[in-house]
């Protein structure tokens, strides 16, 4: 009977001894995701990216940059105004003084200074034949300030066209890749061609985008010239019909 107790305790210690080591063991701590980089592109690189249609785009977006600093530095010049320039015509026409009012014209180098040398040299002849022929001087001189424009035109309608046919080029080479490939085909090779789709398409927009804005704002600038060369042009008309 004593053995019997005996043994029995025995195999009780075992097992609290067991049980008290198995919870102190420290449990292992569960494998942690290693964190994913992501991978950096710079711009040069993305532009590579977009194949050769990036080449023609990279051409338009050249000119229209050239085209809107020249034209924008030739419309700030026309848009030099004298405020007592008019004053000093009417002085000298009320005084008979054409040649020195002619002179001063040439001096100002500005379409309204053109204009009103035009109108100076027709006085004497009937008022519409002066009217007609400042007119016509200011015909040439908006044409002149518009020089260039179609280009900023059809670079902001051709430019998204150019990013679409390259989306359109990218896609068949994508599933052209795609269909070669045959069993062997995984998510890289379709991959590549949409990249290069998507490429061409933001620098077709963003190119026509730039080219759009250019083309307004140059247009409005040219606008505001013609309205004051109206204004000044009424005033030259109005100027002659004053008495001496």
């Amino acid at each position: 009977m004593l053995q019997a107790v005996e043994s029995f305790l025995t195999e009780s210690t075992d097992t609290v001894s067991t049980v008290v080591a198995t919870a102190a063991t420290p449990v292992n701590p569960l494998p942690v995701a290693e964190a994913t980089t992501t991978e950096s592109i710079s711009l040069w690189e993305l532009c590579m990216e977009g194949g050769w249609i990036m080449i023609p785009l990279a051409i338009l977006s050249i000119i229209c940059i050239y085209i809107f600093v020249e034209r924008w530095l030739t419309i700030r010049r026309a848009s030099r105004q004298d405020r007592t320039f008019m004053d000093r015509i009417r002085d000298y026409i009320h005084q008979g003084e054409l040649e020195s009012a002619t002179r001063l014209c040439e001096r100002t180098d500005t379409p309204s200074g053109r204009l009103i040398a035009k109108g100076i040299s027709r006085i004497g002849r009937p008022m519409n034949d002066v009217l007609v022929a400042i007119e016509n001087t200011g015909n040439l001189e908006i044409a002149s300030l518009g020089k260039g424009l179609p280009w900023l035109a059809t670079t902001a309608a051709g430019a998204p066209m150019l990013g679409f046919l390259g989306t359109v080029i990218g896609m068949v080479e994508a599933f052209y890749n795609l269909a070669s490939a045959g069993s062997s085909a995984n998510i890289d090779i379709l991959a590549g061609g949409i990249y290069e789709a998507l490429v061409t398409t933001v620098a077709g927009l963003i190119v026509g985008i730039i080219a759009l804005f250019a083309y307004n704002y140059l247009v409005a600038r040219i606008n505001s010239v013609m309205t004051r060369l109206e204004g000044e042009t009424m005033e030259f008309m109005d100027l002659l019909n004053e008495p001496a």
